[in-house]
């Protein structure tokens, strides 16, 4: 095993971050995995800061661990790359500092989304979308106005901008680029060029000098520096990889390569996304449109909301008991739960959560969280039976979601 050569990934998640390193057939060998929340302003309703320094930290410590998991050798990793939830954004001052950053749902900007709708006889949101794929809903335009508007101090250091991903990258390396895969979703990137557009900033108003130089997944990057090296474990001068996004770096590793293709990628949430052969937009909107990370392909998506976290909601609400057996048995809460969802009829006796629905990227509603049709009755209402509903809720609007791409 001391001869063989392994690459690592470095994964930010909306729940958590992981390390993972496989060998060059593409098996896991190891992973190390850490929880992570973000912070809420309360004084800014919907915001989702994503907290650098000590998600940093979190993310050392995952390479780290997965290094010892695997029993091999720092020179043993042949290269390491990064993946992240996408929509996320961090921004940087003149010094390449990180300074500000948030999560995928930041919703902070609700009044920006409202006053860029109006924008030029309200075509801005279309014009952004035929250009981009993307609406107002999760883009990074109406966030940097926010800041704009209400933390001027930042927008006005601001002099770089980069997804998640590319922070860990840079934070690997010292090397700052963007890919198109996870740039794509700020409304900023053209589908057809894979490069910025900063017209669209300009037509907002925003300062197009922070874009950030582009590189397709794949291409070198950087490699480790030192400081990193001595935080993780790592060797310094590792290359570091370009990566991208991570439901299109999911589809890679499903084999989703070619045209018509689909997938159906879990986690915090659950993407629904078909591969097309060029970029098309949708005349109603409702569908997304990603630029996948082989070019030209770009891939239509739609999205449920929360999916994964509702789960996880539901195993740190409720099910301590089984989170305690899991941990004595060696296994996954989830797991146990999945056992004990199975025994429950389809239908989960006809209890009905509302926690997402299908996606209509144009006007995205969400009713409150909640359960109807509860039972006082145990057997008919329990654990078992909620956690079959939520898995059930996950598999229906999938498919409405497919559906929807279908159409388009």
């Amino acid at each position: 095993m001391s001869n063989q050569i392994y690459l690592m990934a470095l994964d930010a998640g909306t729940g958590s971050v992981r390390a993972v390193i496989f060998d060059l057939e593409g098996n896991q060998i190891a992973a190390a995995q850490r929880e992570w929340t973000h912070l809420s302003d309360p004084d800014i309703p919907g915001s989702m800061e994503f907290n650098l320094p000590h998600n940093w930290q979190l993310a050392c410590d995952c390479i780290h661990q997965s290094l010892q998991k695997a029993q091999i050798t720092a020179d043993q990793i042949a290269a390491i790359s990064t993946c992240s939830m996408r929509e996320g954004i961090v921004l940087y001052d003149e010094n390449k500092t990180p300074i500000w950053a948030c999560g995928n749902v930041d919703a902070r900007a609700v009044e920006e989304v409202k006053e860029l709708k109006e924008l030029y006889h309200h075509t801005f949101e279309e014009k952004l979308y035929a250009v981009s794929g993307q609406t107002l809903a999760l883009s990074a335009v109406p966030r940097l106005l926010w800041l704009a508007h209400h933390r001027s101090d930042i927008y006005r250091q601001t002099k770089a901008i980069s997804m998640i991903s590319d922070w860990l990258a840079f934070m690997l390396s010292g090397e700052l680029a963007v890919e198109p895969s996870n740039a794509g979703t700020t409304g900023m990137l053209d589908l057809k060029t894979r490069q910025w557009s900063p017209e669209l900033l300009d037509m907002a108003g925003l300062n197009a000098e922070i874009l950030t130089p582009v590189k397709e997944t794949g291409s070198i990057l950087g490699s480790v520096l030192q400081e990193v090296a001595e935080l993780t474990g790592l060797k310094a001068g590792t290359p570091v990889v370009v990566g991208g996004g991570d439901v299109q770096l999911g589809c890679i590793g499903l084999g989703i390569t070619e045209p018509s293709q689909a997938a159906v990628i879990g986690g915090t949430f659950w993407q629904q996304v078909v591969n097309l052969p060029e970029p098309i937009t949708d005349p109603d909107m409702n569908v997304r449109i990603n630029p996948h990370v082989i070019p030209p392909l770009v891939q239509a998506e739609s999205i449920s909301f929360f999916t994964g976290l509702t789960m996880r909601w539901f195993r740190d609400a409720f099910c301590e008991e089984e989170k305690r057996l899991a941990e004595r048995l060696g296994t996954d809460a989830y797991a146990l739960l999945e056992q004990m969802a199975e025994r429950i009829p389809v239908g989960a006796n006809d209890v009905i959560p509302i926690f997402s629905d299908a996606m209509h990227f144009k006007s995205w509603y969400h009713a409150a969280p909640s359960f109807i049709n509860l039972s006082i009755d145990p057997e008919k209402c329990n654990k078992a039976v909620l956690f079959r509903a939520l898995e059930e809720n996950a598999a229906i609007v999938s498919s409405c979601n497919l559906d929807q791409v279908q159409q388009f």
